[in-house]
C-alpha cells in the first residue's frame, strides 16, 4: 500500500498542482490541466477541427541503438487551432506518467498555447516511453525497463520530430529542417527539454524548460529548503524543535520513550525506526501541492495544528519543540492517520521492509510509479533526506540515502543484488546538469518550489542569464508555476517569468533558419 500513500492523501483535496504517489521521493510534475473534448475552431479560418482528446499514434522506435526491434505506438494529442502555413511546432511531454489529462497543454491555458497563438503554431502533447499506455516492450521488468534511459527518451523526441507526419493539411512537410520547433517541458520533462538541447544541439529552434531538475543529485536533502525558508516562520521554528527532540528520542536508548512517541502518531505497531521517521515526511510533501494564489490546503492545516490554539496563533517563536511534538502526535491521531491508512495497520501501511508485498514485484502495464522508480535508482536520485549537521533541519537525521537505496535495492534486486547509488555523476557529465551551457534555451523557475535547488537556480550553484540562455525566477513561483496562464494572473513575480519567456522564445525563433536544401 505505501506506493499509494500519497495519491490517498491528496485524493480529496483539490489541487492546481498533482502530487505525484510513490514510494520515495515524491514526483514532481507539471500541473495536470485537462480541456476535455470541447470543439475547438480554427483560429483564422473558423474551420471546426477534431476535439482535443482526438488521440494519434505514432510508430516509435523500440530501441534506438537496434532499429531491427522494430516500432510501438507512442501516443499523442495535437491540435492546429493557431497555426498557419509557415507557424512554429510545439512539443511537450508530462514526463513520468500518463499523458491522459494534460490536453489543455494544447491550448493557450498554458505557456506552450500561448506560444503558438504568438507564433501561427500547432502544437502537440507526446506520452513519454514506459508510461501510459506507450510501451516499448510488454511488461516493466528490468529487463524491458533496460530500455528506459534518458537517452533513449531525447532520441524519441529527435525521431518523433523528423518522422512523424502531424494531422493536418501540410503536417507531413514541417518537420525542425522545414519549420521551426520548440520543446517545452516542465519538472522531470524541463530537465529532458535542457538534456536534449545539450545533446541534439540545433534540433529545436527554442526549448522552454520550466523547473527543470537538471542536476542530477543521490542525497537532496535541499528539498526540503524551500519550505523550510518559506513557511510560516512559527510553524518552521516548531517542526525543527520538534525534529530536534523526537532524534533525541528515536537515537536513545529509552525503549519506553521510544514506544510513546511512536504510540502519540498512533503507530505503535511500526517496527523500523526509518519507516516511522520516513513517514512523517508526508505532512512536508504537502508543500509540493502549493500554487501561487492559492493558501487554503492541507499543509497550512498542518501548520495551523501546531501554531494555533483557542483560535490564537503562536508568535513568531513559536511554542516550543515539546509542544509541537505532541501536537504533531495529536493531528496524526485526530484524523490524519486515518485519512492515511484507513483501517490498516502502520506496519502493513507504512512499513517498507516487506519484500513480499505487491508493490515491490508489480511489473504489469501502466504502473508509472515503478516506471519512475527505475530512473531515479539509475540515473537521477533525488532522495529527499534530512539536511546534514548542524544545517537545521525539519526531517529526522535517522533519514540517510541508505534507506532509499535499500527501497531500490527491492524494487529492483536483479539490477540491484546490493543497494547501490544512483549513476548521477554519469548523468550530469553526460547532460551538464548546473553546467549545462546551450543556445536558444528558456528556465523558468520559482523560489517556493521544493525542486529549486536541482535547477540552475539553486542557491548551490550559478548560472548566468544570458540571450542565449535566459533564466527568469519568481519570488511566488512553486514547481512549474510559470507553465499554466492563470498563475500569472494571481502572481506579479509569475506573471514576469512568463513574459521574459515569451520574449526569449521569440527573439530565439526569430534567428531560425530552414535546412538548405538538401543538407
Amino acid at each position: 500500500m505505501m506506493l499509494h500513500l500519497l495519491a490517498a492523501l491528496f485524493a480529496a483535496v483539490p489541487l492546481a498542482q498533482c502530487v505525484r504517489r510513490g514510494a520515495t521521493p515524491p514526483l514532481p510534475l507539471p500541473p495536470r490541466i485537462s480541456a476535455g473534448d470541447g470543439a475547438r475552431l480554427h483560429a483564422q479560418s473558423g474551420e471546426q477541427l477534431p476535439p482535443l482528446d482526438t488521440l494519434y499514434t505514432f510508430d516509435q522506435l523500440i530501441d534506438h541503438n537496434n532499429p531491427s526491434l522494430g516500432t510501438f505506438q507512442q501516443r499523442y494529442w495535437s491540435t492546429w487551432e493557431y497555426y498557419k502555413p509557415g507557424g512554429v511546432i510545439i512539443l511537450t511531454t508530462p514526463g513520468e506518467t500518463t499523458a491522459d489529462g494534460y490536453t489543455g497543454y494544447l491550448t493557450n491555458d498554458t505557456i506552450n498555447g500561448q506560444i503558438a497563438q504568438a507564433h501561427n503554431g500547432a502544437t502537440i502533447v507526446l506520452e513519454h516511453r514506459f508510461y501510459g499506455q506507450s510501451n516499448p516492450l510488454p511488461d516493466l521488468s528490468v529487463e524491458s525497463l533496460r530500455l528506459h534511459t534518458i537517452q533513449q527518451a531525447i532520441d524519441d523526441l529527435e525521431y518523433f520530430a523528423k518522422n512523424v507526419k502531424l494531422p493536418f493539411p501540410g503536417g507531413d512537410q514541417v518537420g525542425p529542417d522545414k519549420a521551426p520547433w520548440v520543446l517545452i517541458g516542465g519538472s522531470y520533462a524541463g530537465a529532458l527539454t535542457a538534456f536534449t538541447n545539450v545533446n541534439k544541439p540545433g534540433l529545436f529552434a527554442a526549448s522552454y524548460a520550466s523547473s527543470a531538475v537538471v542536476e542530477s543529485i543521490t542525497d537532496f536533502w535541499a528539498y526540503f529548503e524551500p519550505e523550510r525558508q518559506h513557511m510560516p516562520q512559527n510553524c518552521s521554528l516548531d517542526l525543527q524543535a520538534a525534529i530536534t527532540r523526537l532524534d533525541s528520542i528515536l537515537m536513545g536508548k529509552n525503549q519506553t520513550a521510544i514506544d510513546a512517541v511512536k504510540a502519540s502518531f498512533g503507530m505503535d505497531d511500526i517496527v523500523h525506526l526509518d519507516d516511522f521517521a520516513g513517514a512523517l515526511k508526508y505532512n512536508l510533501y504537502a508543500w509540493q501541492a502549493l500554487a501561487p494564489g492559492e493558501d487554503a490546503s492541507i499543509f497550512y492545516d498542518f501548520c495551523d495544528a501546531l501554531e494555533v490554539v483557542d483560535g490564537v496563533n503562536a508568535g513568531p517563536k513559536g511554542r516550543g519543540g515539546e509542544y509541537a511534538l505532541a501536537a504533531w502526535g495529536k493531528y496524526w491521531t485526530d484524523g490524519y492517520y486515518a485519512g492515511l491508512c484507513g483501517d490498516w495497520d502502520a506496519e502493513s501501511c507504512l512499513g517498507s521492509y516487506d519484500t513480499s508485498a505487491s508493490y515491490w514485484t508489480d511489473t504489469s502495464l501502466g504502473n508509472d510509479d515503478r516506471s519512475w522508480m527505475w530512473v531515479v535508482c539509475t540515473e537521477m536520485g533525488f532522495f529527499p533526506e534530512s539536511a546534514p549537521s548542524p544545517h537545521p533541519t525539519i526531517v529526522s537525521r535517522i533519514m540517510q540515502p541508505s534507506y532509499d537505496e535499500r527501497l531500490c535495492q527491492q524494487y529492483f534486486p536483479t539490477a540491484f543484488p546490493q543497494p547501490t547509488a544512483p549513476q548521477v555523476e554519469r548523468t550530469n557529465q553526460a547532460y551538464e546538469g548546473w553546467n549545462v551551457q546551450t543556445k536558444h534555451l528558456y528556465f523558468g523557475n520559482g523560489q517556493r518550489d521544493p525542486w529549486l535547488y536541482a535547477t540552475v537556480s539553486s542557491p548551490f550553484t550559478y548560472v548566468p542569464d544570458m540571450p542565449e540562455q535566459s533564466i527568469g525566477l519568481s519570488a511566488g513561483g512553486f514547481h512549474c508555476s510559470d507553465l499554466a496562464t492563470w498563475y500569472g494572473e494571481v502572481d506579479a513575480t509569475v506573471l514576469a517569468v512568463q513574459e521574459k519567456g515569451l520574449a526569449a522564445i521569440t527573439r530565439y525563433l526569430a534567428e531560425w533558419k530552414p535546412a538548405k536544401t538538401g543538407a
